[in-house]
């Protein structure tokens, strides 16, 4: 079965069969961007049946998953959402006006402020994050243990090589 990566690279094919060793990259690459672009349409979808936009479901599993009850610094979310200062200080605000979120004083340091889940936050989070999972997996092919080891492995590769091996 062919995709849309196939009908561009035989369109390239037949207009540069000089190239034709050389379409490779652009085989990979095209289906990577295709995939994001698709992948981020559904899981926006998925979030908007749940009141969420997909970045507050971003900050709620990095606050859940980071198993600090305190919270974390607007710095710590900062790193692991990848936005603007100014960015994630309107997103807390948001998320805090839906009852989401709550801003604490850090009890070392007065000075500081860790953004926490409410429980509010955490029953969605915790509601939400099962169904994801399930949507995810619905969003997938029905694919052998193996082929989705080799497949996960290929992509990590992919990753390692553009140097993303850590969440900072």
């Amino acid at each position: 079965m062919a995709d849309a990566v196939d009908a561009v690279i035989a369109l390239w094919r037949h207009e540069r069969p000089d190239l034709e060793d050389k379409l490779w990259p652009a085989e990979v690459i095209g289906r990577v961007q295709r995939l994001s672009r698709i992948l981020d349409r559904k899981l926006k979808e998925f979030n908007a049946k749940h009141d969420l936009e997909s970045w507050e479901f971003d900050v709620l599993t990095t606050l859940r998953r980071s198993g600090e009850a305190d919270g974390l610094t607007p710095g710590a979310l900062l790193k692991a959402a990848m936005v603007t200062s100014g960015a994630i200080t309107n997103r807390i605000d948001r998320m805090e006006t839906k009852g989401l979120v709550e801003r604490v004083r850090d009890s070392d340091d007065r000075r500081s402020v860790k953004i926490r889940l409410t429980g509010k936050g955490r029953q969605v989070v915790d509601e939400v994050f099962v169904l994801h999972l399930e949507n995810e997996a619905d969003l997938l092919p029905d694919l052998k243990p193996a082929q989705w080891a080799e497949l996960i492995g290929g992509l990590r590769l992919l990753l390692e090589h553009f140097g993303d091996t850590s969440l900072e």
